[in-house]
């Protein structure tokens, strides 16, 4: 009786851990529309970033982030996190945010680099406003499913660039981060958008 007892938890423990893993999950509540736009987006910004660094490799030889990274920290230019965007750990309405949130930090990071050079302003103005274009995409979307915080939020300090050199490094580093940052919002949404 009590093996039959033992047999019947573990059968409906199984039963329960089966219904939970075919719950609708978190894409259900995201449009295939809106995570296509989003995909769009998001390789439209890789190109916009792409050429801001090939443009800063040919004019200014500024061609490997990796030879910039102590400089990198000593001007204080931050990463982006999407950490609430793994697989193991996905949660739904946190990803929206952290999405959000670093693209509002690549906006900031991309406005203090204003003025970098008279040749290159065209091409980071053009990845400027595809960011903001993104970010606001993106809240819009939270706004939908009522999860966007009730203000939007306000950029904190951002690197202060003190020569041309530094705000061409700068542009290196923020496009390579950026570029990162995007490769993984592009796995998470694609991801998202499977069926």
């Amino acid at each position: 009786m009590k093996l039959m007892a033992l047999q019947l938890l573990l059968w409906h423990s199984a039963l329960w851990m089966v219904q939970e893993a075919t719950h609708l999950g978190p894409a259900s509540s995201l449009p295939q529309s809106f995570l296509l736009k989003c995909l769009e987006q998001v390789r439209k910004i890789q190109a916009d970033g792409t050429e801001l660094q090939e443009r800063l490799c040919t004019t200014h030889k500024l061609c490997h982030p990796e030879e910039l990274v102590l400089l990198g920290h000593s001007l204080g230019i931050p990463q982006a996190s999407l950490s609430s965007c793994s697989s193991q750990a996905l949660q739904l309405t946190g990803c929206l945010s952290q999405l959000h949130g670093g693209l509002f930090l690549y906006q900031g990071l991309l406005q203090a680099l204003a003025g970098i050079s008279p040749e290159l302003a065209p091409t980071l103005d053009i990845l400027q406003l595809d960011v903001t274009d993104f970010a606001t995409n993106i809240w819009l979307q939270m706004e939908d499913l009522g999860v966007a915080p009730a203000v939007q939020p306000t950029q904190g300090p951002m690197p202060t660039f003190t020569s041309a050199f530094q705000r061409r490094a700068g542009g290196v580093l923020v496009a390579s981060k950026l570029q990162s940052f995007l490769e993984l919002a592009y796995r998470v949404l694609r991801y998202l958008a499977e069926p």
